[in-house]
């Protein structure tokens, strides 16, 4: 797509690709293992299936599948991502098949799958629509997708919109917490499922104090990181008091530790 009509797509995913390289997401994914198994208990997986994990990063859902004694193919277009879910996969002695593929144009046959999933991974593909197409190309008839995906109001939602007032998206780019509203999913897919439950789930930040978060992400979250880096050191106050302020609107804790709830929308969808 051309910049005279609309953001350049091809540019912004190579963009992407970077940021998500840097830093070391695993250890940020690690944390959020409980979403993934969730999602696979709310799809009611079943041993056998087979399933795709889209944009699996260090293969929390890819794995949880794989813990099912399902067949798992987890894809991600970030080389090195995949490199931390094979060694993941190693290490739990579960055969996995990982491989390098775009959300927004998977390399598989129509109706290859049996269940398709993405745990905050397909929300970050820049085309929304194109990205609900192919999620629901490659599952079969009858088959189930499902989805976990921030909301726009939740703190990594807020915390997206802080970033973006320090360090702008591209003109016209849809933001990925779109993912986790209700109605934009069910535009999204359409016709192309016959079945759509959504539940409004929180998964817990825990952190020793909102210090270590701020730290722990400006070391290890790619987007955190990159915003951190593009900013001179007075923005880069500015930035951290910023996501200090967010954090103490949402911190539960009642002491020095960090105990904030993060809204996400868990998406079940049957193929039409």
């Amino acid at each position: 797509m051309s910049s005279s009509t609309g953001p350049d797509l091809t540019a912004i995913k190579a963009k992407q690709q970077k940021t998500w390289a840097s830093g070391d997401y695993a250890i940020v994914g690690g944390t959020l293992v409980s979403v993934a198994e969730n999602l696979c208990e709310a799809i009611d997986l079943r041993p056998g299936q087979l399933v795709l994990d889209v944009a699996t990063g260090s293969g929390n859902t890819a794995l949880a599948a794989g813990r099912r004694f399902c067949d798992v193919i987890g894809t991600d277009y970030v080389p090195e991502l995949l490199e931390r879910a094979k060694e993941r996969a190693v290490a739990e002695r579960l055969s996995i098949d990982f491989r390098h593929g775009d959300a927004e144009a998977l390399p598989f046959k129509d109706g290859a799958f049996d269940v398709v999933t993405s745990t905050f991974g397909a929300m970050f593909a820049p085309d929304h629509e194109r990205t609900a197409a192919e999620l629901a190309r490659v599952c079969r008839p009858g088959g189930k997708i499902g989805l976990a995906n921030w909301t726009p109001d939740s703190f990594i939602g807020q915390l997206f919109k802080v970033t973006g007032t320090f360090v702008p998206p591209p003109a016209g780019l849809k933001g990925p917490v779109l993912w986790g509203n209700e109605d934009r999913v069910r535009e999204y897919f359409g016709t192309r499922v016959s079945e759509l439950s959504m539940t409004r789930r929180t998964f817990a930040f825990r952190y020793l104090s909102a210090d270590h978060f701020v730290g722990f992400f400006k070391s290890f979250y790619g987007p955190t990181m990159k915003a951190f880096e593009a900013l001179d050191d007075a923005k880069g106050v500015e930035y951290a008091a910023a996501i200090f302020e967010l954090i103490g609107r949402f911190n539960r804790s009642g002491d020095e530790t960090m105990v904030v709830d993060s809204e996400y929308l868990e998406v079940v969808a049957v193929r039409a």
